[in-house]
């Protein structure tokens, strides 16, 4: 068997690679741009989002609605799914009530406590104060007690010439 080669027409492994080249721009040909092509499409794409956008809100609100209605439908269904829910309720506000409270006299205790501290921070600084100011009279009521001395004996020395002068003049 003998083989011949061809030397007019593409080599095989030319015609490998026009294969794969076609196929990668068929490839990039066919995938959907997110842009449309002309004026007119881009107008058509624009009024069909125009319209799908609200149609699309409102079914999915409508299937939130559905399962909601049917998941309450299934709790409330029976007089003990009614009283389970119930109780349900309760302890949800009970338990609230009690954090609330605990709140409460946690919060009252803080103040109560500062109000402790600076009712004896004040105290202690009027007993301070008037402490200073009876030493400040018990050193004063000294320092008249001594010029009242020394004033008397003074006035007294004076009334005595006083009455010596008077004496003699007379």
């Amino acid at each position: 068997m003998a083989t011949t080669t061809n030397k007019t027409g593409p080599s095989a492994s030319t015609t490998r690679k026009a294969g794969t080249t076609t196929r990668k721009r068929t490839a990039a040909s066919t995938t959907t741009s997110t842009q449309p092509a002309t004026r007119v499409d881009q107008v058509q794409q624009l009024a069909e989002r125009a319209v799908l956008v609200p149609v699309g809100a409102g079914l999915i609100v409508r299937d939130t609605l559905v399962s909601n209605v049917r998941g309450l439908t299934t709790k409330y269904s029976s007089i003990d799914g009614l009283e389970r829910e119930l109780k349900r309720y309760e302890r949800r506000g009970a338990t609230a009530r009690n954090r609330f409270e605990r709140q409460v006299r946690k919060t009252r205790t803080r103040f109560e406590r500062d109000l402790r501290q600076r009712r004896k921070s004040v105290e202690k600084t009027v007993k301070q104060n008037r402490r200073r100011v009876e030493r400040e009279v018990r050193s004063v009521r000294k320092d008249i007690e001594k010029q009242s001395g020394t004033l008397t004996t003074r006035v007294e020395k004076l009334v005595g010439e006083a009455q010596g002068l008077i004496g003699s003049v007379s």
